[in-house]
């Protein structure tokens, strides 16, 4: 198929390289209904330079549930959706999808870049409070494909009090078999080649008593307690659990402190410390026996995972756990190396003149009446977040066997001017198929100045950006 894209975004798209590093950064935290903080930086680490993922997955567990809070969001994004899409979205971060199961919420960001090789997308949710009647306890899944490869992410807020081990695991367990989901090639959790399982998993620290516990803890004698964590035990007895990989604990116990404090709960109860909240993952080929988790991490598998920071952040204060943060470089080779669509905007554009788009499609691409071409101003929230849309069907003109070109009346083009992209949504698969590179429209008192006229043609050539896939 002919290509409508310029030759030098197509050697980032197309590269003869074909393994790539992609990097996740993934938070879980309990935040026990309060409201966001003013500042989410060091959580997501935008101030450290090294640290920029490809993708940041966003597992909250509490959030404010009470029925009038809930119908407010479902009309409008919720508090910490609007926090973390304002922090991301101006770095060039998408809101590819979320989901929210009353007071479990799980938000998924990724680079602009690479929207269209995430495919495959689905969400699900699993209520086990009150036997499966009540979401304030159970799962919320997105499951998706990157670069051709099947992932899983799952966000759970298990059982809570330290007798109930047995019951978070059988919780756990039905959440894994209530989950399916429409995709042949993996109807089940399990059949996705890598799964991330984090969340408030309410797994303690078993026998030893308060006094020891805190003592090892102040002394950063954290190893002391490992044994007795009844997660690391369960990773043990439990099949279910076969597989599954974690980083060291080298960080505090992250539940339950004081609000607004690092000092673990004074109450009348005394709550033991516990590191109740975690990041796991498995990858679908199953280290060999004996094979150690570091180890199994660098073996040879179609993805490798490699872990780089496992850590919480004790600063925030607002709920009396912790957040926990995970960042992972991701390799594997990639196996969709094509966009579906590929698009691009033709000569100069400026307001009050009607442009022209052209885009062409691979033949598998199930295309559908109801897809559209969205005008994004760059640094746009989601697929909704458009300046305009046109749908390709209505003006669409063929202008060869392979490409088409829709026009964009010049009324709907910003007067303001700016950096913009195009995005090819696709009806069929709700998700974007097709990103164009970055282009510039002309400010509305600047086309006298620069003697724009209808003869004028500028190839958007000089206007395509290129980016390196980076960990």
């Amino acid at each position: 198929m002919e290509s409508c894209l310029p030759a030098t975004v197509l050697s980032v798209v197309r590269g003869a390289n074909k393994t790539v590093k992609f990097g996740l950064h993934i938070l879980t935290w309990n935040v026990g209904t309060a409201a966001p903080p003013n500042d989410v930086t060091s959580l997501l680490q935008l101030d450290i330079q090294a640290q920029d993922p490809d993708m940041y997955i966003i597992g909250l567990q509490e959030v404010n549930s009470k029925l009038s809070s809930f119908l407010i969001d479902l009309a409008f994004n919720d508090p910490w959706t609007i926090l973390f899409t304002s922090s991301l979205a101006p770095l060039g971060y998408v809101k590819i999808t979320s989901i929210r199961m009353q007071g479990v919420l799980l938000l998924i960001f990724v680079k602009c870049l690479h929207l269209p090789y995430i495919r495959d997308l689905e969400t699900n949710y699993t209520r086990t409070g009150l036997f499966g009647y009540w979401g304030n306890k159970g799962g919320v899944v997105v499951r998706l494909s990157i670069y051709g490869h099947l992932i899983c992410f799952l966000n759970c807020h298990l059982p809570a009090h330290i007798e109930n081990t047995n019951q978070r695991l059988d919780s756990f367990e039905r959440i894994l078999d209530m989950q399916q989901f429409t995709d042949r090639k993996a109807r089940a959790i399990f059949d996705h080649d890598l799964i991330f399982w984090f969340g408030d998993l309410n797994f303690r620290i078993a026998d030893h008593g308060l006094h020891f516990i805190r003592e090892s803890i102040t002394k950063k004698r954290y190893h002391l307690l490992w044994d007795k964590d009844q997660l690391n035990n369960a990773k043990k007895t439990r099949p279910i659990l076969d597989g599954f990989l974690e980083g060291q604990l080298l960080f505090k116990p992250t539940y339950k402190f004081n609000l607004d404090s690092a000092q673990y709960d004074t109450s009348g109860k005394k709550r033991k410390p516990a590191w109740t909240d975690r990041i796991l993952w498995k990858v679908k080929e199953c280290p060999p026996a004996g094979e150690t988790e570091a180890q199994s991490s660098q073996s040879k598998k179609p993805i490798n995972v490699v872990l780089n920071i496992y850590d919480s952040q004790m600063e925030y204060g607002i709920s009396d756990h912790k957040p926990v943060l995970g960042t992972f470089c991701l390799e594997f080779e990639k196996l969709v190396t094509q966009a579906l669509v590929e698009l691009e905007p033709e000569g100069v554009w400026v307001p009050g003149r009607d442009a022209v788009i052209s885009y062409c499609m691979l033949d598998e691409y199930p295309s559908s009446t109801w897809d559209w071409i969205g005008l994004f101003k760059v640094g746009f929230r989601s697929h909704s977040d458009y300046v305009t849309y046109i749908w390709v069907k209505d003006d669409e003109l063929m202008v060869s066997d392979d490409i088409c070109q829709v026009y964009l009346s010049g009324e709907d083009i910003p007067k303001a001017g700016g950096e913009f992209v195009l995005c090819y949504y696709s009806s069929n698969m709700e998700s974007i198929v097709g990103v164009s590179s970055t282009f510039h429209i002309m400010p509305e008192c600047a086309e006298s100045s620069l003697g724009v006229d209808d003869g004028m043609d500028v190839s958007c050539d000089s206007l395509a950006q290129g980016d390196s896939d980076t960990c």
